[in-house]
């Protein structure tokens, strides 16, 4: 929490675009609810008795055309505040690292100094520009969603969220691992490219000594360890989707099976169960995105700690 406060003190300039990228992200999210909202009245009006047929289709072209808008402003208005802010970090890590002494440089490679200034500070573009963003619209996205639900049945809406509390430990356990193997990716491409430069730099050594197989074997070893360690987290990442997809469907066989009750009593009419199974299959798509913004952050932290 403390490296990002560090790092979002850097759009603190930019904080008339933040604002209204955040109204982009809020109407989005109210669109999506509408959406859902709508499919109450299509069951039990527009396609029942045939009434507001007019209505209900302006309101559908409408909610998606602010859903649409939402989305582009959002995406773009974020984008740009995460290209400002990696220009501005880069054009002060380049002067803070030019105005060290000679014993600095002497301690680090040239492959650490170009792995900090261009790796690293690209991936602190990806919490800007990409993983906040998405934080944001997906999370009161799903928020939305959720208060719909309780908004029409409470009670329904406890059964079909049974599985949602299970969810947060994997979620912190996925986001403990994929920080530590981020870090050691980090270390391991900071490697490969001092290797790359001290090859390329001293190429006529290389040639002169006929070392070219021994400098192949060095960059094909390290460029093995960045590709094992990026499949590791890969694994742990691609893990948590079919975990989730589990869990739901637990959820929805609750529901239904609730739902089948209720609508037989007289209590649930057929537009309102509806809604819930289009909710909780619409929900499933942000928890997903939510994991792998997530499984993102961690990455970024991890390379915002060694800027």
């Amino acid at each position: 929490m403390t490296v990002l406060l560090r790092l979002l003190r850097y759009a603190a300039p930019y904080r008339a675009r933040l604002t209204a990228a955040f109204a982009a992200m809020v109407a989005y999210a109210a669109a999506s609810a509408g959406v859902v909202y709508l499919i109450k009245p299509i069951f039990d009006q527009a396609l029942g008795s045939q009434s507001q047929l007019s209505t209900i289709a302006l309101a559908i072209v409408g909610v998606y055309l602010v859903k649409g808008l939402g989305a582009y402003l959002s995406a773009y208005l974020m984008t740009d505040v995460g290209q400002r802010v990696v220009r501005d970090i880069r054009n002060e890590m380049f002067g803070h690292v030019l105005g060290q002494s000679a014993a600095f440089f002497s301690r680090r490679s040239t492959g650490q100094l170009l792995s900090r200034v261009n790796n690293d500070v690209n991936q602190v573009q990806q919490v800007v520009s990409q993983t906040i963003g998405d934080l944001i619209r997906e999370g009161v996205t799903l928020i939305g969603y959720i208060g719909l639900l309780f908004y029409h049945d409470a009670r329904l809406a406890l059964v079909s969220l049974t599985g949602a509390p299970v969810l947060i430990y994997p979620l912190v356990r996925l986001g403990q691992r994929v920080r530590r193997r981020g870090r050691r990716s980090q270390e391991q491409l900071e490697v490969l490219t001092h290797i790359t430069a001290e090859a390329f730099n001293g190429h006529r050594i290389v040639k002169a000594f006929g070392a070219e197989a021994r400098e192949q074997a060095r960059f094909e070893d390290a460029s093995h360890r960045v590709y094992r360690t990026n499949m590791q987290v890969t694994s742990t990442v691609s893990a948590l989707p079919p975990l989730m997809e589990w869990l739901g469907g637990i959820a929805v066989a609750a529901m239904i099976w609730y739902g089948a009750s209720q609508i037989g009593q007289g209590r649930l009419t057929m537009g309102e169960f509806m809604l819930f199974v289009t909710t909780l299959f619409l929900m499933y798509e942000p928890i997903k995105r939510l994991s792998r913004v997530n499984a993102t952050l961690q990455q970024a932290m991890a390379a915002a700690q060694r800027i």
